[in-house]
């Protein structure tokens, strides 16, 4: 399948709904900071000069082996204590990012001529509620997230509720008429 193109989109939706990571931004510029804040935490409870291996080794395990193998292999190749897993869980739902996450430009064009033709937008997101919300707080909008309102797949599921259902009752339209954007934008 190839990238999906505002050209591309079906024009004659109502709500368009947008996954967060990589659609919105880039995830790994998440990630990267996440590492960033754990390596320099690490350093300082450690009390040894740690932080940029530690970084280094993190960042280079991520593009080599994926998001899923960094902390278990971080703990293993610093000797670190397996309690560190759980401050590394917790940072990376609810961390205090250093710096912006920066909207896809791609995106941040859609969204702009999806507002400019009156059409609703929303954020319907898998994955931990408390962590999307964190990477939202973060994302700097430039004035495109006004009354945007955030929907998490993962807990309508729970509830046994279909998304798109519930998302065409709240915004008072038919379910075919809420289109789900959850790849990058080209």
């Amino acid at each position: 399948m190839s990238e999906l193109t505002f050209q591309n989109l079906p024009q004659q939706k109502e709500v368009y709904a947008f996954e967060i990571d990589d659609v919105l931004y880039e995830k790994k510029d998440y990630i990267l900071q996440i590492y960033y804040l754990f390596a320099n935490f690490v350093e300082f409870t450690e009390s040894r000069p740690l932080a940029q291996g530690l970084l280094e080794f993190m960042k280079s395990t991520y593009e080599s082996s994926g998001e899923e193998a960094v902390i278990d292999k971080t703990i293993a190749k610093f000797d670190l204590a397996s309690s560190y897993k759980e401050n590394f869980e917790r940072l990376y739902s609810n961390a205090q990012l250093p710096l912006k996450l920066i909207l896809i430009d791609s995106t941040k064009k859609m969204l702009k001529e999806l507002i400019s033709l009156n059409k609703k937008i929303c954020i319907l997101t898998k994955g931990n509620p408390v962590t999307q919300l964190n990477k939202l707080k973060h994302l700097d909008w430039e004035g495109l997230d006004r009354n945007v309102k955030v929907y998490f797949v993962d807990e309508l599921a729970f509830r046994n509720i279909d998304a798109f259902n519930y998302i065409a009752q709240d915004y008072q339209v038919l379910p075919i008429e809420v289109e789900w954007i959850k790849t990058k934008m080209i």
